[in-house]
C-alpha cells in the first residue's frame, strides 16, 4: 500500500513542477508549530497557496515507533491531494532526529524541502513546556532533554535560526532566507 502511495507522490516530484517546501525542526518546545503557523499567515497575506502540515498529528498514536511509520504512510497518502489542489508551497513542522528520517519525509511528501532547525536556550524550552496546560508536556520535556543529550536533530538542517525572539521576527527571517518575501 505505501509503495503505491509513494509512487503517486513521486509522479509530482519532477523538474519543473515548481512545488517547494520548508521543514521547521527542533526539539519539543522549540516553537516549530508557532513559527510554521506564522509563516503560513504571511504566505496567506501574499495570496500564495500553501499547505501547513504539522506531522505530529499524522502519527499521533500510543506507540512512538508505530507513530513514526503511521505518519509517513499518512503523509504519502495525503500529499497527492495537496498536489492535485495546486498547492505549490509546503510548510512542515516536525522534529527530525536524523538524515534517514529527513529522507523518508522528503520521499513521502514528494517535494524538495529546505530545513530550518530552531535553536532555543534550554531554560526557554523548560518555560514553554511548563506553561502548557496538557499533562503530557512533562513527558515532552523529558524527551527533549534526552534528544539534546544524544545530539538528535543536529546536522539535518540547512540553516539554524535562533528562536528566542518574537515569532513574527523569526518567521520573517526564515521567509527571507527562503526567498519567499
Amino acid at each position: 500500500m505505501i509503495l503505491k502511495c509513494r509512487a503517486a507522490v513521486y509522479a509530482w516530484f519532477v523538474p519543473g513542477h515548481g512545488a517547494e517546501g520548508v521543514l521547521i525542526t527542533g526539539v519539543y518546545g522549540s516553537g516549530k508549530s508557532s513559527v510554521a503557523a506564522e509563516i503560513t499567515y504571511l504566505l496567506e497575506q501574499r495570496d500564495r497557496p500553501y499547505a501547513l502540515l504539522d506531522l505530529d498529528y499524522l502519527g499521533w498514536v500510543a506507540d512512538h515507533a508505530m507513530g513514526y511509520r503511521m505518519m509517513l504512510r499518512n503523509l504519502a497518502a495525503v500529499a497527492p491531494n495537496y498536489h492535485e489542489a495546486g498547492i505549490g508551497v509546503f510548510v512542515v513542522a516536525y522534529f527530525v532526529r536524523d538524515r534517514g528520517a529527513l529522507r523518508s519525509i522528503r520521499e513521502a511528501l514528494g517535494v524538495p524541502l529546505r530545513v530550518v532547525r530552531l535553536a532555543v536556550p534550554w531554560p526557554d524550552v523548560e518555560r514553554r513546556l511548563a506553561s502548557d496546560v496538557t499533562s503530557g508536556r512533562q513527558d515532552d520535556l523529558r524527551d527533549a532533554a534526552e534528544s539534546v543529550a544524544r545530539g538528535e536533530g543536529l546536522g539535518v538542517e540547512d540553516i539554524v535560526v535562533e528562536n528566542d525572539r518574537p515569532v513574527g521576527v523569526v518567521a520573517h527571517e526564515v521567509m527571507s532566507w527562503l526567498g519567499w518575501l
